[in-house]
Formats: C-alpha cells, structure tokens, sequence
C-alpha cells in the first residue's frame, strides 16, 4: 500500500500511452540506475568536501545565522526549532550527568 495513491494519474496515462515493450524498459531503467547511482556518489562527495574544509554548517558560511544563534548548543537551537518554551537540557556521558542547563524561549529576542 502506498502512502499517497493516484490511481486517478495511473489510468490516465495507461488510457493515453501505449505499453513499452520489456527489453526497452529495462534498459531505461538500468540507465536511470546507473545515474541515480552516478548522481548520489557525486552529492555524498561534494558533502564530504566541505565538511573536510570546514565549511560543514552552510547556514553559518552563507552568513543566515547569528552571533546569537551561533553561540548556543545544537539543543538550544532544536528547543527553539520545536517552539519550546522553557525547559532543562540535561548533558549526559558515559552513563553519568555532565552538565544541566535550564533555557527560557520566551524572552523575546529584540531584547
């Protein structure tokens, strides 16, 4: 089952097309294959190039964040990304509580 059906698309391009024969359509589909592959290893490399420059955090290269933002913990930005309010962060290592740090979202921030 899929998660959005169309079945309203697939009889309409089954009434106006004609079926492709099987060797035809392997074929097409090994290229695409073959580029999908091709495409998706070039991506992962152009990732694995920046993050070996150093310039891993776009966001922070394009200059889209703050001084603000760029100061607080990945937790701290996620409480904001999921509109919490106030909260704890709780650090743990190895089994053990490092560090725990209390942060209020409702401070607006022209302030």
């Amino acid at each position: 089952m899929a998660l959005f059906e169309f079945k309203w698309l697939r009889r309409q391009v089954r009434k106006h097309t004609r079926p492709i024969p099987f060797n035809t359509a392997d074929r097409w589909k090994r290229r695409l294959s073959l580029g999908y592959a091709i495409v998706a290893w070039q991506a992962f490399g152009v990732v694995c190039y920046l993050f070996y420059t150093g310039r891993g955090d776009w966001a922070k290269t394009q200059g889209l964040k703050s001084e603000e933002e760029l100061m607080m913990s990945p937790a701290q930005q996620f409480s904001m990304t999921l509109n919490v309010e106030k909260g704890k962060i709780v650090r743990i290592k190895n089994f053990s509580k490092v560090d725990e740090k209390e942060f209020d979202n409702t401070i607006p921030k022209d302030q």
